[in-house]
């Protein structure tokens, strides 16, 4: 249930915060460009009150100045010692909020994004990192957080993760150094951890005096990732996290399933985002990385402790999901299962899918998600009664800039169905439908790592060597899947290693979010629009963007990949015997996709998935038994719903558009980080 919020004494606006709301206002008309355009004004029917008014307020309204704020850093006690000092680390918390509240006693709730990436790489589309003043103290905060909801009655907080920035200790990649980096700040601002005013010092810091206690963490990526982590150890005070394309296990960032997925290697990752000097301490860290992730993809205690779904029954915040369906970086895998392993909780949730790659969605749906977002901190962090709670749960982007909703998600009326491969009556892609095939029937590939999933889909009706496909007849109705599938396989290997790749794939011609590009959906534009106050130190006024399209003849809709050599034991590789016969299910990521009338649904097999999935070390020939092979997706109307839709007339549909092939293969740069498709940008 939402918190109330507590009464305070009197609904009027002193005089005193209407003059420093206006020296606010005056200030960020000083500081804007000429050409950015001012934070959009209320939604009609918003609330007028203040934050500080009565419980009836329901939005809280910009009455603090930002100018004026109170900006400190603190040093936060962890109890951990990641460096082996000897002295239990530090981390470093920057904190900007507002004076008018300090200055009456009210006590005001808490916004935190942890993040390792605050000095190293920067955050947003933008790149900006924290910044300094000759004595260092704060004075610029990445991304619109502060600027917007400070003046609204909120802190920002933002903590270097251990070894980062300037905190102690060593980053350690998803472990307990980086989660307790965060948890151990949500217990200080409750009161349960002590702070520290400098690094090193023992005058103590308190937040009890100012903060609610209760906090709210975002992030997009590692930092959301950090903000599942937290949840996931049910830390009292933390009321909602908000991941933007967060990892919730750290195995399936670095493996699928056994198999080792591009660039699989994340001890660098630590000494990328540490400091210059923890870097000079933390080789140790380092080796034991290596040591507990081996590239052979076998789960070790290590993967364990990075894994948060297993821990969602512990989970007691509200969780916000937001995630791009074609993310190859932290792929939709990751949100599939958080977001399942949560609603068995029977968490309160919220969901967001769009169609870019790795994307903020300030970047791709700015006005609505800050307007989003301000409603789901203010019903969760103050208590308004907004009715964001009873609103539809999901957002899925249907079409470039185009999104529908749905009251739960996957919607009601989804059943999971089966599909089966069968032999096509003519060379090329066999027939998927609901009869089995026959018992000897069969489907052979050879691995080919120079290929991938759309040179796959690009040659689905040709009979080329690198794949087995099978696909539906045109549809005569739209067929809609939503959730998570799964393709069960029996293969037989010519070779002691395998990997196999499942692909599902909408045939037929669309515009989409270019993905794939520079921008990963999207074009950074020069014209700027402002979102808050701000100050000459701290802008609130950002880069616009606008989608970027192209035009294909197919579009992938799922992936999932596997080491054949998991077969017996998803924890351990173990040698395949040439000519025997190995069945196993590969779990595909989570999606929302309408295949349209007049489409085509495909089922794609193959081996190495180029620039995704790294090659085994043999080259394998893999022969399906299609009689013991079958998909089951999640679609919404059921068994029924594809029965409709494979029956009776169905509509022409252009040509196919030309397809651009995949992307070139390119070493990734040293300074991404992660699985990617050439050209994308790094896991941040």
């Amino acid at each position: 249930m939402p918190m109330r919020m507590r009464r305070t004494r009197g609904a009027r606006l002193s005089y005193g915060t209407l003059v420093a709301a206006a020296t606010a206002a005056l200030l960020a008309t000083l500081v804007t460009p000429a050409d950015a355009r001012p934070e959009p004004a209320a939604p009609t029917g918003s609330a007028t009150q203040a934050a500080s008014g009565a419980a009836s307020v329901r939005e809280s309204r910009p009455v603090h100045s930002y100018a004026d704020a109170v900006r400190e850093s603190v040093w936060v006690d962890t109890g951990l010692d990641g460096d082996g000092d000897g002295r239990t680390d530090r981390v470093a918390v920057d904190i900007v909020r507002p004076r008018e509240t300090a200055a009456a006693g009210r006590k005001i709730p808490v916004i935190m994004d942890a993040s390792p990436y605050y000095a190293c790489c920067g955050r947003g589309n933008e790149g900006q990192k924290k910044t300094y003043d000759a004595d260092g103290n704060p004075v610029g905060f990445p991304l619109f957080y502060d600027n917007f909801f400070v003046p609204r009655g909120y802190a920002f907080v933002a903590v270097d993760l251990a070894g980062t920035n300037r905190s102690d200790g060593c980053d350690d990649v998803g472990g307990r150094s980086d989660v307790q980096s965060a948890k151990a700040v949500v217990d200080w601002l409750n009161g349960r951890a002590r702070g520290y005013t400098s690094r090193t010092g023992g005058t103590r810091a308190r937040a009890t005096t100012w903060s609610t206690g209760n906090v709210g963490m975002i992030g997009k990526s590692w930092d959301g990732t950090i903000a599942n982590g937290v949840a996931a150890t049910g830390v009292e005070g933390l009321k909602t996290i908000v991941p933007i394309g967060a990892i919730s296990s750290w195995y399936d960032y670095f493996h699928s399933q056994g198999a080792p997925l591009y660039d699989a290697n994340p001890s660098w990752l630590s000494e990328y985002v540490n400091s210059p000097e923890a870097q000079a301490r933390c080789g140790a860290v380092q080796d034991r990385i290596t040591a507990g992730t081996p590239y052979s993809g076998d789960r070790t205690a290590a993967w364990t402790e990075r894994d948060h779904v297993r821990n969602a029954a512990k989970v007691k915040a509200s969780v916000f999901v937001v995630h791009g369906q074609q993310d190859l970086n932290v792929r939709a895998n990751q949100f599939g299962r958080w977001w399942d392993a949560l609603g068995a909780q029977g968490v309160e949730r919220k969901i967001w899918l769009s169609q870019t790659g790795h994307v903020d969605p300030f970047d791709f749906r700015r006005a609505d998600w800050v307007r989003t977002l301000h409603r789901w901190f203010d019903h969760y962090l103050l208590g308004h009664e907004n009715g964001i709670d009873r609103e539809p749960v999901a957002d899925i982007e249907r079409a470039p800039d185009r999104w529908t909703t749905d009251r739960q998600w996957p919607p009601r009326g989804t059943a999971v169905t089966t599909l089966r491969p069968a032999p096509g009556a003519a060379p090329g892609p066999g027939v998927l439908g609901r009869t089995p095939a026959a018992p000897g029937s069969t489907a052979t590939f050879t691995d080919d790592p120079g290929l991938g999933e759309l040179d796959w889909a690009s040659r689905i009706d040709a009979a080329t060597p690198e794949k087995a496909g099978f696909v539906t007849r045109p549809l005569s109705r739209d067929l809609r899947i939503s959730g998570s599938s799964q393709v069960t396989v029996t293969a037989t290997p010519t070779t002691a290693t395998a990997h196999l790749s499942a692909v599902l794939v909408d045939l037929g011609p669309d515009t989409i979010r270019d993905y794939g590009a520079e921008g990963e959906g999207i074009t950074t534009l020069t014209e700027r629009s402002c979102w808050g106050a701000s100050t000459p130190g701290d802008s609130a006024c950002f880069k616009e963007t606008e989608a970027r399209t192209a035009d294909v003849g197919h579009t992938v809709v799922s992936r999932g990949w596997a080491d054949l050599g998991t077969w017996a034991d998803p924890g351990e590789e173990r040698p395949l015997i040439p000519g025997r016969a190995y069945t196993m299910t590969l779990d595909l990521a989570a999606t929302d996709h309408v295949v349209p009338a007049g489409h085509r649904l495909a089922l794609i097999v193959g081996g190495t998935d180029k620039d995704l999935l790294d090659p085994p070390s043999t080259t394998p020939t893999l022969t399906l038994d299609l009689a013991r092979t079958r998909a089951r997706l999640p679609l919404v109307g059921g068994a029924e719903s594809f029965a409709r839709a494979t029956s009776g007339a169905y509509p022409a549909v252009p040509s196919l558009a030309p397809t651009a092939p995949s992307p070139a293969v390119a070493a990734p740069p040293a300074a991404v980080a992660g699985p990617r498709l050439p050209g994308f940008g790094a896991a941040r």
